[in-house]
């Protein structure tokens, strides 16, 4: 049996006709950089997202530069973000010539300590990126309460967790003073190519990332600041129009799915319970645990945009899935501290164990909203199977 770690062939034949129709009306609108097809997409995220601005962009990574041009990130300015984690949010800090400080994450989340990120605030800092990662919310009372304190900028990359939701309510990228989402076809919510969104409730945020995003120019080719070209086309925000409505949906299968995999990790002897960070004879499987699952009311505590175990040997693991036409991968093999690029800020192996211990045992086995509960057995057979060997 093949299963794929994404197929995004049956979404797309699902609601074909939807998408067809909207990418033929932009083709004979002839209109296909912002225009009216973009302003509607952000409207519609702003009454899903209940905040007051949203802008499209053109990519997830183009959202966290323009969110750090936006609040006049300057050369040796410093910006705390989690070293595990997307290259994305270290490398637009490093772009700007900003110093990003690196933290740990927690054990249990896989997100941002702010126990850690209390200990880097200098006299310096001037932001810090928390990230959702694989589609469960960071800290945000604490981060935001840190932020108050030191009068800090909190710029939150949501770029895997469009849709969740943290213990309050509220949803991410709407907590913080800028927000960063990616439409990467990948995503929960994909659309054709690179896209992404930025938001705010700032009114004065809102303008200078309007301005920013086109270059600088208001009015247009008058240049007050300088921007970049962060535009989004019409036919992504087309699809992304299409797909907005079908989010739930998927989302509530991807729960589905991860529900199903850590009941029948449990039932093969592989796990105890979600949630342990330690491996033992009982728990040869670590399985993610969703902290807010219990909270009444609140629907998306989790999006898993990726279903993330810890196993100690991850690449025999994964070797062994490869050759039974299993997909996985790995998010992430190496944390910023130890990427060669970062190697001028003198960090070295052991500095943050959490995120060393999840970057060498991680690995993302399948959970996109069309797998078929005879496939998620036949992943979790296959890995019992391993264990046996």
């Amino acid at each position: 049996m093949k299963v794929p770690l994404l197929d995004l062939k049956p979404q797309y034949k699902s609601i074909k006709k939807e998408l067809d129709e909207a990418i033929l009306r932009v083709s004979e609108s002839q209109q296909f950089i912002l225009g009216n097809e973009v302003s509607k997409m952000e409207e519609e995220f702003e009454n899903y997202l209940n905040c007051k601005h949203a802008y499209g962009v053109s990519s997830g990574t183009d959202a966290l530069l323009l969110a750090l041009m936006a609040i006049d990130i300057k050369p040796e300015d410093e910006v705390i973000v989690p070293t595990y984690s997307f290259f994305a949010t270290a490398g637009v800090v490093a772009r700007l010539f900003a110093k990003p400080i690196f933290v740990d994450n927690d054990p249990i989340t896989f997100n941002i300590d702010p126990q850690d990120v209390k200990k880097k605030i200098t006299s310096k800092t001037k932001a810090i990126i928390p990230v959702h990662l694989f589609g469960q919310s960071a800290e945000m009372n604490e981060i935001m309460k840190l932020a108050e304190e030191y009068n800090l900028i909190v710029i939150e990359d949501a770029a895997q967790a469009i849709g969740t939701q943290y213990k309050d309510g509220r949803f991410v990228g709407t907590i913080g003073h800028i927000g960063c989402f990616s439409f990467f076809p990948s995503k929960n919510l994909g659309c054709f190519g690179d896209g992404g969104l930025i938001t705010t409730n700032d009114d004065k945020l809102a303008e200078i990332i309007r301005i920013k995003r086109v270059h600088g120019g208001e009015p247009k080719y008058y240049h007050k600041v300088i921007g970049g070209n962060f535009r989004l086309d019409a036919l992504q925000a087309a699809v992304l129009r299409v797909k907005l409505p079908y989010l739930q949906s998927w989302t509530d299968k991807r729960k589905y799915n991860a529900n199903l995999y850590n009941k029948l990790f449990i039932e093969a002897g592989l796990a105890e319970e979600p949630g342990r960070i330690k491996f033992d004879a009982n728990n040869k499987v670590l399985l993610p645990k969703a902290i807010y699952e219990n909270i009444q009311d609140l629907k998306n505590y989790h999006i898993y945009n990726q279903y993330i175990i810890r196993v100690e040997k991850r690449d025999e693991l994964r070797e062994f899935l490869t050759k039974n036409e299993i997909g996985t991968e790995i998010y992430y093999p190496v944390p910023f501290h130890l990427q060669e690029c970062f190697a001028y800020l003198n960090h070295k192996k052991g500095d943050f164990p959490i995120s060393e211990f999840s970057a060498d045992t991680s690995l993302a086995i399948p959970i996109y909203p069309e797998l078929t509960e005879e496939q998620i057995s036949y992943v979790v057979q296959k890995i019992k199977e391993f264990f046996n060997q």
